[in-house]
Formats: C-alpha cells, structure tokens, sequence
C-alpha cells in the first residue's frame, strides 16, 4: 500500500533514503531549511569561484557503486570521477613534506625511504585492514544497530581482541618514524576520534585510503548531491526547499506529520535527516528518547572553522589535497577532546579543487578551501576567526615558499556559530557524534524512535557514522526498517 513519507532534510542521507522509499512505490517529500539541497554538503559560487561547503574527499567508491546498483544505476550515470595523484601532500616544514601516491607499490616505496623495513611493514598492515574493511564496510556497517547480536559474526569473533585495542598502538607498535605515524593515523580523523580512542577494528580506513585511493568528482562533491537528487526525482521524490520545519505532530505516541510556517502536513511516516538532537527539539519532551544530559555526555567530532578563499593567480608548491602537520599533532588532539578550547597552534588542511577543476575559478586563478578542526562549543566570533586565518596563512605561505596574502580577492570564513544555524547542528559539531568504542553501532542513537510510532532518524548522529559513505548507508538502513514496519 502505498505510504505517505516526510523526509526532513536534504543531506546524502536524506536522499538515499528518499530514493530507496520512493522505489517501494511510496508518496515522498523531502523538506529543507535553506535554499538549496545538500545539507553540509552544499555549493555555493561567488565571483566566479565555485565551493564545495562540506565534504571534499571521496573515498570508499565501491559504497557509491553499490548504492547506484540497488537502483540498477552506476555512478557514471550521473557523474564522472577523477583519480587523484597525488592523492594528498602532507607538510611538515619548509620542502619538508610527504606526497601520498595512487597505488600501494609507491606508498610502501616513500614509506621504505623514510624508515627501513616499514614498506613491508605497511603491506602487512594494509592487508589487516583490508580484512577489516571487507568485514565492516562490506557487511557490519548495513546492520542497523538493533541489537548487539549484529557484532558477533565468525569474523569478528576472530577480531575481538581489536574492538578492545586501539589504533594509535597498533601503528606505533610497527612504525616508529613520527611523521609515518602521523599519516597512518590521519584516516581515522574522519571518524570524529583520537586515533588512541579509536578501537584497533577501524583501521580498515587506511585501506580505504592506501588501497581504493582518494578521487574527485569532476566538478566537486556536489556533483554527487546532484546525482542522487536526480536519482530521487526519477523515483518520483519531491524537493521542497525553504522549508523549515516547525513541528513534528504526534498523536496517540504516532507521528502524524509535520508542521511547516504553521501549515500542517499529513503523513503516515516522518523520517529525520536533520541533526538529531535538533528532530528531537521539534517533539513534546514526552515524546524525545535521549535527554539533554545524554546528548551532553556524548563525545562529539569536532566542529571545523572553514575559509572559501579566491586567489587571483595560481598557488604553486600545493597538490589538490595538503595536510599541514608541522605542529604538534597531539597537542591540536588534546585542544579538541581533552581541554575544549582554540589551539595555540593548529594543524590545518587545504584543498585546491581548481588544479583537478578548470570550472572552480576562473582562468588564471585559484579556488581554496581551508579547514581547521575545533572543539564544538566553544566560543565563536569574527576576530577569532581572522586570527586563525593570519596564522594558517602566514605558515603556508612559509611551508610552499610563496606570497599568497596579497592575491586574495574572495574571502567567507564558516564557523561553529554557523553550523547551529544552518544546520542546527548540535554545539555547532561539523561530523556528527565520534566513533568511540562505546558510541559504535547499537550504542548510537537509534534509527527507529522506541517512543513515537512511524518515527524514524538517519544521518551522522545515529547508525552507521560519520562521513558521507555511511550517511548514504544509513539512508539505506532507515528505509529498511520503514519498509519491513509497513509489512508487520
């Protein structure tokens, strides 16, 4: 029978889910706050300059292919994908820096370089984290965090000992060169933890890194949302923008629909894209599973102080992806989790999209994306942020040896403040809730409300994480469990 669904939200979950309810023949609508689709994950152009908001690196390609295929699609259909190489540099001081190659047999080459012995070192540990991520990316991750029942597998069984390791102590075990150390650790940064809070069993991102490579949608990650919202109107899916939500209604402990600029929207299911904590706000305190003081204990990812930044000339000594570690890694760490507060010295990131992407910036110049993660909660405000802005830009210029200050033409910072704002994301977090070994699986927020019937939430803060494969994953397992409660 066919069902009317309202999906609040227009992220990379969202839309998955949207696509997936709309092919089970069901009445779909997708409502968003801002003006334009995408969540984190938005677009904007100014001055000729084009900007990825939010996520800018594509990995773990094979979980895009594998949600085309549920539709019969590929993602060629929609977009084109450009593997990079270098996929990354990272920098540690003046030419001082480390370039993360396309293939294996090129990393395991620097690594050897750098330390004897750690090119085998570093196969033996990528085939671990291969077996790791055949086991959780393949399997683990499309289980929707019901029961804990959903770990125990005869490959995990073999693992155990790994969910009570962590990843920090494995790499250290096998590598001693700090600047190795730092690189193999990196990858878990998405997962929103410190690599020594981060069980030893998520080291499959190194593989996801070192063995699938790290590619970019020919004109920016939007290019993806744009897919997917293509993908959905195909299905039948409506897109409203503009469209804040008021309300969700509950009648009898049932969701009934939602409120919109005070217009009452029937439905018989209500699914939630939106920051959780947030979808949580918009029922009676009655009606919420988690409370205030929970969502206050959980460690959360870290928020991020991003600069869209136009140059009116092109930046040499940069790849399209730079990690800027030439302070101390952990001190940063520390300053996120430990101690919340600004970083005296912060690690940084840019991204150059226009040096894959002619139509980024126009000719002759450059488009730049910087990122400085941040403790969520913290104070926010515009002298600190161009502050922090003098200092990252002052290093780079030291580290890739150029003047780039003077050639700025477009400047627009984003910050914590932002991020409650357009996303009503909680403390202002840009990545969700961090995958601890206590927040993992059944242990997050779950997807189906234990309080209000026909009430369901995807996205970063519930089951499987964060990072935009698993927001695609867990628009997937949302619309699993909304399609097997219509047959019960």
């Amino acid at each position: 029978m066919r069902k009317t669904i309202q999906i609040i939200g227009s992220g990379f979950s969202s839309l998955a889910a949207a696509c997936y309810l709309a092919q089970q023949g069901n009445n779909v609508t997708i409502y968003e706050k801002n003006s334009a689709i995408g969540g984190r994950a938005r677009q904007f152009k100014e001055d000729g300059f084009t900007f990825d908001m939010g996520p800018s690196w594509y990995w773990m390609p094979d979980v895009f292919e594998r949600f085309f295929q549920d539709f019969n699609k590929k993602p060629s259909d929609y977009y084109e994908l450009i593997k990079l190489n270098p996929a990354y540099r990272v920098y540690f001081g003046i030419d001082d820096f480390i370039s993360i190659y396309d293939n294996l047999e090129e990393i395991k080459y620097t690594f050897e370089t750098i330390e004897k012995g750690s090119g085998q070192q570093l196969q033996n540990f990528i085939d671990q984290a291969k077996s790791n991520y055949d086991i959780a990316i393949k399997d683990l991750v499309y289980r929707p965090g019901v029961s804990p029942l959903e770990l125990i597998t005869k490959e995990t069984a073999l693992k155990l000992n790994q969910f009570f390791k962590n990843v920090s102590t494995d790499i250290r075990t096998n590598f001693k060169n700090e600047r190795l150390i730092q690189i193999l650790e990196f990858p878990v940064l998405f997962l929103g933890a410190k690599p020594s809070k981060t069980p030893s069993f998520y080291n499959f991102m190194n593989y996801a890194d070192f063995g699938l490579g790290t590619w970019h949608p020919k004109t920016g990650m939007f290019d993806v949302i744009r897919g997917i919202e293509k993908l959905a109107l195909e299905l039948g899916v409506t897109i409203k923008t503009n469209s804040p939500i008021d309300k969700i209604i509950v009648e009898n402990k049932t969701a009934k629909g939602i409120v919109i600029n005070g217009e009452i929207l029937k439905a018989d299911v209500v699914l939630s894209g939106a920051d959780y904590h947030h979808s949580e706000t918009l029922l009676e305190k009655e009606h919420r599973m988690y409370s205030e003081k929970y969502w206050d204990s959980r460690v959360f990812a870290p928020s991020s102080l991003l600069f869209f930044v136009g140059f009116n000339k092109k930046i040499e000594n940069i790849s399209h992806h730079a990690l800027f570690f030439d302070v101390d890694f952990n001190q940063h760490a520390a300053d996120i989790y430990d101690n919340p507060k600004w970083p005296n010295a912060p690690l940084f990131y840019a991204n150059f999209p226009s040096k894959t992407d002619a139509t980024a910036a126009p000719d002759g110049m450059e488009s730049g994306f910087f990122l400085i993660p941040l403790a969520p909660g913290i104070e926010d405000n515009e002298t600190l942020r161009e502050e922090y802005f003098q200092k990252i830009i002052a290093r780079f210029e030291q580290l890739t040896q150029q003047k780039i200050k003077n050639s700025i033409i477009f400047k627009k910072s984003f910050c914590k403040n932002d991020f409650v704002a357009d996303y009503n994301a909680y403390k202002g977090n840009a990545y969700g809730m961090a995958n601890t070994l206590l927040q993992t699986a059944f242990l997050r927020p779950k997807l189906k409300s234990k309080k209000v019937k026909n009430l369901y939430f995807t996205g970063q803060l519930t089951v499987p994480g964060p990072g935009v494969p698993p927001a695609l994953i867990s628009g997937k397992l949302a619309a699993e469990l909304i399609q097997k409660s219509f047959r019960s």
